[in-house]
C-alpha cells in the first residue's frame, strides 16, 4: 500500500508540474562507477587460458546517444571505441569477434568505426572477425570491411553497398494553396535541398557530385578489403543491392558461412590459440549469461519492422538527422 501511495504521489507531481514549463525526471538505480565490466559468458573448460571478446555493433550507427523512455542511451561510436580499448589493454583477450546487427548509419560515423576497428588490430596485434547477424547492410557491411574475417549466417542480410542523401519538397504543394517561399541566400547553392525550394539542376549535380564521392570511398573500401570479389562481379557487388550471407560468400564479400561458434574458431586460429573462453564487455548491474545476451537489445527509439517473418530490429527513428547516409531500410 505505502508502495502504491508514492506511485500515485508522483503521477499526481507530474502532472501538476506539466502545465508549469518543461519538466525533467530522471527514474533509475545505478551505481556511480559505469566503468565497463567483463563477464565470461562461454567457457573451453580451462581455467586461466586466453579469451577472446564479443563486441556488439547494433541499430543505427550514428555518433549520438540514443535515448529512450526513461532509459539513457549510449554513443555507439564512443562505446566501440571504449571497448576496443579495453580489449586491447586486457592482456587475457587474444582476438575480438565483432557481432554486427546494423542497417548501416551516417557516412562519418560509420568510417570512424571503420577506423577504429583497423587502429585496434594496428596498435593491439590482435585479430578482429566480424560476424555478420539478422542484418549488416551498407554501413554495417562498411565496418565490417575492417575486420580481418568476415563470417555471415547463411540468413543475414548484407551489402546495400552505396550512398543516400535524401531530400524532400513541399514547394509545390504550397503553391497549390496558395504560399509563397522567398530564400534570400548567400549563393545560388545555399538552399540546396531545401524542402521549401525546388532543386535546380545544377544543384542536383552538385550534391550529386559529394555522392559520387562517398560512394567512391566505400567501393575503394571493398575492392581493397575483399580481394577475393572477382574483378567481374564487383559492379554487382557495389551497386546497391542486398543479398543473403550464403549469396555474399558465393560473390566473396564475406570469408565463410556459419555462426558464433565457427567465427570463435576463426578468432582462436587467427590468434594462434588452440581454444578460448567468450567474454565480453557491459556496464554494472546488466545481467549477461549467454554470448546471446551480450548485445545491448534495441537500440532507444528503434523501430520494429517484420521482412519475410525475419524481425529486424532496424534501429532507425521515424527521422533521420540530415546528412549522407551508408544505410539500407526494408521497403
Amino acid at each position: 500500500m505505502l508502495a502504491r501511495g508514492w506511485v500515485a504521489a508522483l503521477v499526481l507531481a507530474m502532472g501538476t508540474l506539466a502545465g508549469c514549463g518543461p519538466t525533467t525526471f530522471v527514474i533509475g538505480l545505478s551505481p556511480g562507477d559505469q566503468r565497463l565490466k567483463k563477464t565470461v559468458v562461454a567457457e573451453d573448460g580451462r581455467s586461466g587460458g586466453p579469451q577472446v571478446a564479443i563486441i556488439d555493433i547494433d541499430g543505427l550507427i550514428i555518433n549520438a546517444e540514443r535515448r529512450g523512455l526513461l532509459r539513457a542511451g549510449e554513443n555507439p561510436v564512443a562505446t566501440l571505441q571504449e571497448k576496443l580499448n579495453a580489449a586491447a589493454a586486457d592482456t587475457r583477450v587474444a582476438a575480438v569477434i565483432l557481432r554486427i546487427n546494423s542497417p548501416g548509419g551516417t557516412v562519418t560515423a560509420s568510417d570512424v568505426m571503420f577506423r577504429e576497428v583497423e587502429r585496434f588490430g594496428r596498435r593491439s596485434g590482435k585479430p578482429v572477425v566480424a560476424l555478420m547477424m539478422d542484418v549488416a547492410a551498407s554501413g554495417g557491411y562498411y565496418v565490417a570491411l575492417a575486420a580481418d574475417d568476415i563470417v555471415a549466417h547463411p540468413t543475414t542480410i548484407t551489402g546495400s553497398v552505396g550512398v543516400i542523401l535524401q531530400t524532400i519538397s513541399v514547394q509545390p504543394a504550397l503553391a497549390r494553396i496558395g504560399v509563397q517561399t522567398d530564400a534570400i541566400t548567400s549563393g545560388p547553392n545555399k538552399d540546396a535541398g531545401s524542402p521549401l525550394s525546388t532543386m535546380t539542376p545544377e544543384q542536383r549535380a552538385t550534391l550529386q557530385a559529394m555522392v559520387d564521392d562517398f560512394y567512391g570511398r566505400f567501393v575503394d573500401r571493398v575492392a581493397l578489403a575483399r580481394p577475393g570479389i572477382d574483378a567481374s562481379d564487383l559492379a554487382t557487388v557495389t551497386d546497391g543491392r542486398v543479398v543473403s550471407g550464403e549469396a555474399a560468400a558465393g560473390l566473396g564479400m564475406v570469408d565463410a558461412v556459419g555462426d558464433l561458434y565457427v567465427a570463435l574458431d576463426r578468432a582462436a586460429d587467427l590468434a594462434g590459440v588452440a581454444s578460448a573462453d567468450l567474454v565480453v564487455y557491459h556496464r554494472p548491474l546488466k545481467y549477461v549469461a549467454s554470448p546471446y545476451a551480450a548485445g545491448p537489445g534495441p537500440a532507444a527509439g528503434a523501430t520494429q519492422v517484420n521482412l519475410a517473418q525475419i524481425n529486424l530490429d532496424a534501429g532507425v527513428p521515424a527521422s533521420l538527422p540530415a546528412g549522407a547516409y551508408y544505410l539500407w531500410t526494408a521497403p
